[in-house]
């Protein structure tokens, strides 16, 4: 294929995404154009030079005509060969786009099955599968009545926020009612606000599911499910709030276990009506089996794709999904035998990172090959349940899965981070006190 027949990849992601240059890479790799379509200000005269589309997310309809009226702009659209989202919000955008574009992706419907907490809970539950019992409530409602349908242990959860962000459990009435102003005040915050999503008014609540965490990495071609990898989350999330930290595969569940957990996710998938592309899926698993906490259409966020490896020449997990999406040779490989394992750094406490140290220590231990500190020095940070962005990642490979979690867990504790509290600031004018 010589590079005027090679098609064009359309990708669309976040401006604040860690992920759109790794998918970049991979397209430059195979020998692909890529278009970007992001969500940063249009009015900035593309501040990064990569002639990425400016789009609002929050309108999906409309991003995607916009996105195609760009395309079209740009070269003939028969030239378009695949669309991927890198995010929740973008999938909407790119289920609407690749319906205009005559490009095969999940339907619109089952994006949206996906991309409301309820609506999710609500498709699972009539499909009977195993889904906590929950039930959804406005800001607006007296707190009192509210508290009557409760059952405790219950965790509260925004309708649209991702990476649990604003995820809070509550045992008892008084916890309840704190973490529902908590989490009032990061739904009406400036930064949550700008991003003009639907349901910022409701809250999700749903009883607390006691067991250990999994994450599953698949991807459908043609509706066909494939289970990519199940990873193991050592670190018990049991609350009050749910920032994530270690992923570690293979898992060492018992195969049955993970055998229905592959098999819940498969009737999931179908469940909600997709059809295409990568899957990130949530389990708590206990006595019980298997039960549903997230299906999403989009690939495993952060960095934590480089975690994975395929086929013999060991390409990422980035490279495997384009390939899947272009029905290119390689779609099929295989993860690599060996244990794999990534830690997204918590976020201690809220303040401003100031400095980073230990890195060159943490690199020379056994296992590790790759630590990248995403949180940029003297910028703020904020930890759970306000936050969603770690401080970075670190990378392990071992034969075994408890070694790739040792080595993670001596890396994390060889670095050190300064947070300073970030201090207030007097108006200049009006005198009142900005956090």
């Amino acid at each position: 294929m010589n590079s005027n027949e090679r098609p064009w990849l359309i990708l669309l992601a976040s401006k604040l995404g860690y992920q759109t240059r790794s998918f970049a890479e991979a397209a430059k790799r195979l020998g692909l154009s890529v278009i970007i379509g992001s969500d940063r200000c249009h009015q900035l005269d593309d501040p990064w030079a990569d002639g990425a589309v400016p789009l609002h997310f929050e309108e999906p309809e409309t991003a995607a005509s916009d996105l195609v009226g760009a395309v079209q702009r740009r070269l003939d659209e028969q030239k378009i060969g695949a669309i991927l989202a890198l995010g929740d919000r973008q999938t909407a955008t790119a289920a609407y786009a690749a319906s205009l574009l005559h490009l095969t992706y999940n339907s619109p419907e089952s994006v949206e099955n996906c991309r409301s907490k309820l609506r999710q809970r609500e498709v699972l539950r009539k499909a009977g599968l195993p889904v906590p019992d929950f039930f959804s409530f406005a800001l607006t409602e007296p707190i009192d009545s509210v508290l009557q349908r409760v059952i405790f242990p219950c965790v509260l959860k925004p309708l649209r926020l991702a990476a649990s962000q604003g995820v809070i459990r509550a045992d008892n009435p008084a916890e309840f009612r704190a973490a529902v102003e908590r989490i009032a005040r990061l739904l009406t915050s400036p930064e949550i606000q700008v991003t003009r999503e639907a349901d910022l008014d409701r809250l999700l609540v749903e009883r607390y599911i006691p067991g250990t965490e999994v994450a599953l990495e698949g991807v459908l071609d043609d509706g066909q499910f494939r289970v990519l990898a199940l990873f193991d989350k050592p670190d018990r999330l049991e609350g009050p709030y749910f920032e994530e930290s270690i992923y570690v595969t293979p898992s060492r569940l018992p195969q049955g276990a993970q055998e229905e957990i592959s098999a819940c996710a498969s009737k999931c998938v179908r469940a909600l009506g997709l059809t295409e592309g990568p899957v990130h899926a949530e389990f708590r698993v206990n006595d019980q089996g298997p039960w549903v906490l997230e299906v999403a259409p989009r690939p495993i966020g952060g960095l934590c794709s480089r975690v994975l490896r395929f086929g013999p020449q060991r390409i990422f997990l980035e490279e495997l999904l384009i390939r899947t999406a272009l029905r290119l040779p390689g779609a099929e490989w295989q993860r690599e035998p060996d244990a794999a394992g990534v830690m997204m750094i918590p976020v201690p406490r809220s303040g401003v990172l100031e400095e980073v140290q230990g890195t060159e220590e943490a690199l020379a231990i056994a296992g590790i090959c790759e630590i990248q500190i995403t949180a940029r020095v003297h910028d703020f940070i904020a930890a759970w349940p306000e936050g969603s962005s770690y401080l970075g990642f670190i990378f392990a490979r071992a034969k075994t899965p408890e070694l790739a979690e040792a080595a993670l867990r001596k890396a994390h504790d060889a670095l050190r981070f300064t947070i300073a509290p970030r201090l207030p600031v007097a108006h200049p004018v009006s005198g009142q006190t900005l956090t």
